[in-house]
């Protein structure tokens, strides 16, 4: 694979198609607004997420996904994205998965690689080919607002082992995995969706708790890892994870190797938005070798944020090579799960008897 010239010979063009592959986009509604629609033609970027204001059902869902993967050019295919991962988070509840703590309960990780693929068959099936699952944070605080029985296990070694065999699931059936919230979100008592969290550990029980996990995904070749909007004083006293070289540049990609995707959490996000000014959030998070953004409903926002990366690069080269290496793996991620993918299973498959009979085995079976 080639690598596209930086520097002096990357033109205004190169820039903006660049910054708009950075760009994970969500909207509000179950149709995308017309001025959406006009930037997405405009802008090409790397892909969408959906939530549960964007579900009706599976069939909407399905055109839906086929109407935003049209909107981009077929040499770049969308990303399209949604967090499925059971229990509180469930965007489509056509099965009522439940949470992973369940499977980490039940600690058969054959049951754990069966779920993901039946989630991945339904996820496939609606168009979908990116999961933003499983959390690989270790559920360390029992006062944690926001993972709680996200999260497999308080142990981060079966946490490690049933991270694994999720994802081997979500890979069978067809669907890329994403594990998150790198460093750990497991040890917080705020909610990084309201307020900015701190995890006061050292270096070494992070190594031991929430790390652990983490590694072993990396060691075996996870394709994304999502980071957290979380400060840890230890690694990093200046800024939350997403935007920390400590962490992501020192950590993720040094110390345990990763050499695939780093994605955002959702940069409107309270812990991020507002705290610190937009331009210094991406600028240190592309330092940090993060490759992709979720900006999941302000279409304002999103337009911001493209002209910002665009005016880094115009700015400073560094931006156009770390632009240049993100491009680089993306393109990989979409020659390993989307150049060639399989023809989708047929839509009977989502809410099927089997995969709710299955589910209705691990509620009963994992539960405390």
């Amino acid at each position: 694979m080639s690598r596209p010239a930086v520097g002096e010979q990357t033109t205004l063009a190169d820039r903006k198609r660049w910054a708009a592959q950075r760009l994970i986009l969500g909207f509000e509604g179950t149709t995308p607004s017309p001025e959406f629609r006009a930037f997405v033609r405009d802008a090409s970027p790397a892909g969408f997420i959906l939530f549960a204001r964007n579900i009706e059902e599976p069939a909407q869902v399905r055109e839906l996904n086929r109407e935003l993967a049209a909107l981009v050019p077929e040499h770049s295919p969308a990303l399209l994205t949604v967090d499925q991962e059971g229990g509180r988070v469930l965007r489509v509840r056509a099965t009522p998965w439940p949470p992973m703590r369940y499977l980490g309960n039940i600690d058969d990780e054959q049951a754990t690689r069966q779920t993901a693929r039946a989630i991945a068959q339904e996820l496939r099936a609606m168009g979908f080919n990116l999961d933003w699952a499983p959390c690989a944070d270790v559920d360390s605080n029992p006062a944690n607002p926001v993972i709680g029985d996200r999260s497999f296990s308080r142990e981060p070694g079966a946490v490690g082992r049933h991270v694994s065999a999720f994802l081997e699931g979500l890979h069978d059936a067809g669907v890329m995995g994403a594990v998150k919230h790198f460093p750990g979100h497991g040890d917080t008592s705020t909610d990084s969706h309201l307020e900015l969290p701190v995890v006061d550990k050292d270096p070494g029980d992070l190594a031991e708790c929430e790390l652990m996990p983490f590694a072993k995904a990396v060691a075996e070749e996870v394709e994304i890892v999502m980071t957290a909007h979380v400060m840890f004083p230890a690694l990093d006293e200046a800024v939350p994870a997403t935007m920390s070289s400590p962490i992501l540049r020192g950590w993720l990609r040094e110390r345990l190797g990763h050499r695939g995707i780093i994605v955002s959490d959702d940069m409107e996000m309270k812990a991020v938005r507002g705290r610190f000014p937009l331009e210094q959030q991406l600028d240190l998070a592309c330092r940090a070798t993060v490759d992709l953004f979720l900006m999941c409903k302000q279409l304002d926002l999103q337009v911001e944020a493209w002209e910002t990366l665009i005016h880094l690069a115009e700015q400073d080269p560094t931006h156009d090579r770390l632009a240049s290496d993100s491009m680089r793996r993306l393109a990989r991620l979409r020659e390993r799960f989307l150049l060639e993918a399989a023809a989708p299973p047929d839509l009977s498959v989502v809410g099927s008897r089997a995969h709710k009979e299955w589910a209705s085995l691990l509620d009963v079976r994992g539960r405390e």
